[in-house]
């Protein structure tokens, strides 16, 4: 997980981005994302970034909609799976919280704890996975809101 952010890292640029970035909270680890900010060729353009991290949004709300069909089926299967891809692209760009929720929808989609061991009950398993899905839903609008403000998306 970690070997992606040590291959953006190029030290012969300045931390400016890391001075400059608002606090995400526990939202974001400030390391991973500040050195996504470091891709910027033009610091107020942000033409890498920004695209990366709206594109984001708008693929987590698609996976959030399949996740609510899977769930309505109680499709563990295709619920662990959307977990997995969900988690690896909020990984890439620090966003902790949506991470660690995705981590949980997966996990119980393979009938696991959190801590690996076996959950052989499915109706728990969706319990959590709905518990999970709220959660990340929330968080994502919640940072949604923070990084328009950051970007001042234009619509």
């Amino acid at each position: 997980m970690h070997h992606f952010a040590t291959t953006l890292r190029d030290d012969n640029r300045d931390s400016q981005d890391m001075d400059n970035m608002p606090d995400f909270g526990d939202h974001v680890d400030d390391q991973i994302f500040s050195q996504i900010l470091e891709m910027d060729e033009d610091q107020t353009d942000r033409d890498f970034s920004a695209p990366l991290v709206f594109g984001f949004f708008e693929q987590a709300h698609e996976t959030f909609e399949k996740m609510q069909d899977a769930l309505s089926a109680n499709d563990l299967s295709t619920l662990s799976g959307l977990g997995h891809f969900l988690k690896g692209s909020a990984a890439t760009l620090g966003f902790n919280k949506i991470r660690d929720s995705c981590q949980v929808i997966q996990q119980y989609g393979h009938k696991l704890n959190v801590d690996g061991t076996s959950e052989p009950d499915e109706a728990v398993c969706l319990k959590k996975i709905a518990e999970a899905l709220k959660t990340a839903q929330v968080d994502t609008t919640e940072l949604e809101k923070m990084m328009t403000g950051y970007f001042k998306k234009p619509e």
